[in-house]
């Protein structure tokens, strides 16, 4: 650029541009009275218009509606939710994290709802937007304000998306659901009693455990005692799905009529199983109470229920015949899912009053499913030049040089002289009409019969003519000069089109770059063809695959991204950018409905690109938006998604990864499998967070606690370096569930570690690289002998060399309940030697263990633990060394169920049911020697 603008040609393009008119190729306007216009915003997704133009001040603005919430963690007073960010459900049932705001003290109307015989009311401002259904079968919705609601409306509704269609219940999962509805706490488990008539089916989700009748009741023994806890909301969908199902077997009733509920006295309950239902996408019908006459003397009390919406439903979810029978044989009632309006009231209430500011579908959900609009002014303003900015994300100067060329100004410059910003932007405007005349030629080209090739090209890749003529497709024909002939015939010279890149210089005289090529016009973001992107159609030409335009001074491949002049707008009012690899991947991705789809031109996502991207997505607000990357799954793509890591700290928005498992790009993947497949490997991000902390765990091996440890310091920095706090602290739960580690307390302290080291070393706010996988050939890091288990270990070792004669029940001690390899070697010795239990002569059976370790070292350790002292407190006796190996063998056991519950947290039981029910039926049994361990010592194992 040659310069500042003059503030005088910038106020005269204000002057002379009118803003009606360059709205109105945007967005369609209507008289709204008094002078103003009034359309459907182009910022925001609205049904109603709400976006208003005042021609004669040149100016615009938009304009756009209280209760409890339904968040991802429950459900939620608004007024506690103001002023933090929650994830709550979206008009398209997506989860997104949104701001709570208060909007001040304002009037409030009341409405009265009912839905299946239970009523409510919500009170709200009359301004307010709701959603109601409308059409001949209400198939359609339309956005009403709170005080046009009339009775008989049906208001909209949202439930998530259901996530059991493929799931299988967890056989664990059932049998913690079992035994919270019909159990009880025993010592530190817990034990199931179930019905001998009714419940029999039941036994089954309990392998291996032990079982006594009492009466009508089946006792089953020695179970954990967190299974008379509700689960987190965290657990996996399978284990979720289970806990319902065996909660809903325990305690639940299926009526005739098919109708499905749950009943208790706790109402918190209730409200723990309607946030399960939530993460499953299982609809429910609100929590209602009845009140039962108590026995004489005794108050009134109250039990609660909660029913079920049958048709999110499946009978794998029933465990009783008779239940299931019930549900698929009966017509079901309660079926209807949305709220209908009886009345809208005035009242006297005049006070504070919140709401949500969300992009997507500009809608939240509240209590009850019941989808309502956003009652906030969006906050976007301005005259001609901005709207212009913010609609094509242009930078201010951009802004102004295209509004000054559609209105013919000339603009002058503070520096560099006014001839000389003359004579740069006639060179700019000459290069861009090259251009703009080259790909009208080659549009031309691509539909005669020698482009035959290319024609064919597009058509195995699923591409016609319709496609070709929206993305402005060309052809370049097989001659040296056919390109440079017909431009000189247009006035322009050799020179103009060497240096727009159209051209190259040969001896004989400028020569056409693209020959027998399928050419992509690369457009700037207002449009204008400034390059080309070419692909040969003979593999045995000479001359790369792919062939870009050179830098010039319109073209400059590091500050351009293909498709932006079509993805801009979606990309600015979804505030989502896709980025995809190739220009074949971003028309897959626009013809799947993906149309923020966008690709580099020949040269990696750069930091340019980021500041387009980051101009976008924040130009409406100070919220950014979601940037998802699509990479092959291969080791290229692996590499692609770490280089995006390493930039992810140039956005404000939220990152994500679409890896597609088999390969596949955009392009081949609608080919294969069609355009809803693009669709969803899209909506199937996962965050760039998540990917990259997965990636690293992956290279350990997670079944052994070693590995957990070793993942964690390996990942720990990478959530170290999530600048959000309430991000990293969520990261930070997540990856000790990803490691089965079961202690989020000990996991957050590992990352609060490794930012205490980066704020060390200066460098608290650059993101982390991540550790290495470890390799095979990795030393072993020595033990710590402050530890307490390496301790007791060597105390047990010491007792049976110098005091075998107390040691009744070391022998039952294998490998496994020792943690260090050296103490696993002198058990080993021990053991070959007949053990403790053979001893006959206790004053030779050090000596005889030092004689029969196989080399120097272990010969010395046995003889340190013959004469070191044994550390005991009160008298060293049978008891103390029953008391110390039964705590070996107990944090041995210990050991085992962390590591079998860590992986049956990580497995998928839907594909790997038999592994499943293996590792349920060995977590029972380590159960059972520990319930014999605390009865009877380590001499009854």
């Amino acid at each position: 650029m040659a310069g500042r603008i003059r503030d005088e040609d910038i106020a005269l393009v204000r002057e002379r541009t009118p803003i009606a008119d360059v709205i109105g190729e945007y967005l369609q306007l209507r008289n709204a009275g008094g002078g103003s216009l009034k359309g459907l915003c182009p910022f925001h997704d609205e049904k109603s218009p709400s976006f208003n133009v005042t021609p004669a001040k040149n100016l615009y603005y938009c304009l756009a509606g209280e209760t409890r919430v339904l968040t991802r963690d429950g459900v939620r007073p608004i007024r506690e939710l103001a002023g933090g960010r929650h994830t709550i459900l979206t008009r398209s049932a997506t989860w997104v994290e949104a701001p709570f705001y208060s909007f001040g003290e304002q009037r409030l109307m009341r409405l009265t709802l009912s839905r299946n015989g239970q009523r409510k009311e919500i009170h709200a401002t009359p301004e307010h937007r709701w959603f109601v259904q409308a059409g001949k079968d209400r198939s359609k919705v339309r956005e009403v304000t709170t005080e046009e609601l009339r009775p008989d409306h049906r208001l909209a509704y949202v439930f998530p998306p259901k996530k059991i269609t493929r799931t299988t219940p967890s056989p664990f999962g059932i049998a913690h659901g079992i035994t919270f509805g019909d159990g009880t706490r025993h010592g530190r488990g817990s034990m199931a009693q179930l019905d001998a008539e009714k419940d029999p089916a039941l036994l089954k989700w309990f392998p291996n455990s032990e079982t006594s009748e009492q009466g009508r009741q089946i006792l089953v023994h020695h179970l954990p005692g967190f299974f008379k806890n509700p689960p987190s909301l965290e657990e996996s969908h399978s284990y979720l799905y289970g806990w319902l199902a065996g909660y809903l077997a325990a305690d639940g009733h299926v009526s005739k009529d098919g109708t499905v509920m749950l009943n208790c006295a706790d109402r918190s309950v209730l409200e723990h199983v309607r946030m399960v239902a939530t993460r499953l996408g299982i609809g429910t019908y609100g929590i209602t109470e009845q009140v039962r006459e108590g026995f004489p003397g005794r108050e009134p009390s109250s039990i609660f229920r909660v029913h079920f919406v049958n048709e999110d439903l499946t009978e794998e979810f029933f465990l009783h015949d008779a239940h299931r029978s019930r549900f698929s044989g009966a017509e079901k009632k309660f079926a209807r899912r949305g709220w209908t309006v009886r009345s809208v009231e005035e009242t006297d209430r005049f006070e504070e009053v919140f709401c949500a500011v969300v992009d997507e579908g500009h809608a939240f959900v509240l209590e009850d499913n019941i989808l309502t609009g956003n009652c906030f002014g969006c906050g976007e303003g301005g005259d001609v030049i901005s709207f212009v900015q913010k609609i094509d994300s242009l930078s201010f100067i951009e802004a102004v040089e295209s509004l000054a060329r559609q209105t013919g100004i000339t603009l002058r410059y503070e520096e560099g002289g006014r001839s000389t910003a003359r004579r740069d932007e006639g060179k700019r405007r000459r290069l861009l009409d090259a251009h703009k005349a080259a790909a009208e030629y080659y549009a031309e080209r691509l539909l005669t019969p020698e482009a035959v090739a290319a024609r064919r090209f597009l058509d195995e890749r699923g591409f016609n003519r319709v496609h070709a003529e929206r993305f402005g497709l060309g052809f370049a024909p097989a001659g040296w000069e056919n390109l440079t002939t017909h431009l000189r015939h247009q006035g322009f010279t050799d020179a103009e089109l060497i240096e727009g890149g159209l051209a190259s210089q040969g001896r004989r005289g400028a020569y056409d770059r693209f020959r027998n090529r399928l050419l992509w016009p690369v457009r700037e973001v207002t449009g204008e063809v400034v390059g080309f992107g070419a692909r040969k159609l003979a593999e045995e030409e000479d001359g790369p695959k792919y062939l870009n335009s050179p830098e010039s001074p319109i073209f400059h491949k590091g500050r351009l991204l293909y498709g932006m002049d079509l993805a801009k707008r979606e990309i600015s009012r979804k505030g989502e950018a896709v980025i995809v690899e190739g220009y074949t991947d971003v028309m897959a991705c626009h013809e799947a409905g993906v149309t923020t789809a966008v690709a580099t031109c020949g040269t990696s996502f750069g930091e340019d690109h980021l500041k387009i991207l980051r101009r976008m997505l924040l130009g409406r607000s100070n919220q950014g938006g979601r940037v998802v990357f699509t990479f092959d799954g291969d080791k290229a793509g692996q590499k692609a998604a770490v280089r995006a890591f390493a930039e992810e700290h140039g956005f404000t928005s939220e990152t994500f990864v679409a890896v597609q498992p088999d390969g596949l790009d955009p392009c081949d993947l609608r080919l294969q499998h069609g355009p809803q497949a693009v669709a969803d490997l899209v909506d199937g991000a996962s965050p760039l967070y998540e990917f990259m902390i997965r990636t690293i765990v992956e290279g350990y091996d997670l079944n052994n606690a070693e590995g957990r440890i070793a993942a964690l310091d390996a990942a720990a920095p990478v959530v170290a370096g999530i600048r959000d706090e309430g991000v990293r602290l969520t990261y930070g739960k997540n990856l000790d569930r990803w490691l089965g580690l079961m202690d989020e307390a000990f996991v957050l302290r590992r990352v609060r570690q490794h930012m205490g080291r980066g704020r060390a070393r200066g460098g608290a706010d650059r993101p982390r690289q991540a550790a290495p996988a470890p390799t095979p050939d990795a030393q072993e890091a020595p033990y710590d002998l402050r530890d307490p288990s390496v301790q007791r270990e060597r105390q047990a070792l010491k007792l049976a060399i110098q005091y075998p004669h107390l040691a009744r029940g070391f022998d039952s001690l294998t490998e496994e309940d020792f943690t260090v390899p050296q103490h696993q070697a002198v058990l080993r010795i021990i053991r070959d030697q007949g053990g403790v239990s053979s001893v006959a002569d206790p004053q030779h059976w050090p000596i005889a263990l030092r004689e029969a370790a196989p080399n120097e070292l272990q010969r010395d350790f046995v003889t340190r633990l013959g004469v070191e002292e044994i550390e005991f407190y009160g008298e060293l006796d049978q008891h103390f060394a029953r008391e110390m190996l039964s705590t070996i063998k107990t944090h041995s056991i210990n050991r085992r169920e962390s590591n079998l519950k860590s992986e049956l947290h990580r497995i998928d039981q839907a594909a790997q049911p038999e592994e499943f029910d293996r590792i349920f039926a060995d977590l029972m049994r380590l159960g059972q020697q520990k319930r014999a361990l605390q009865e009877g010592g380590v001499e009854s194992m």
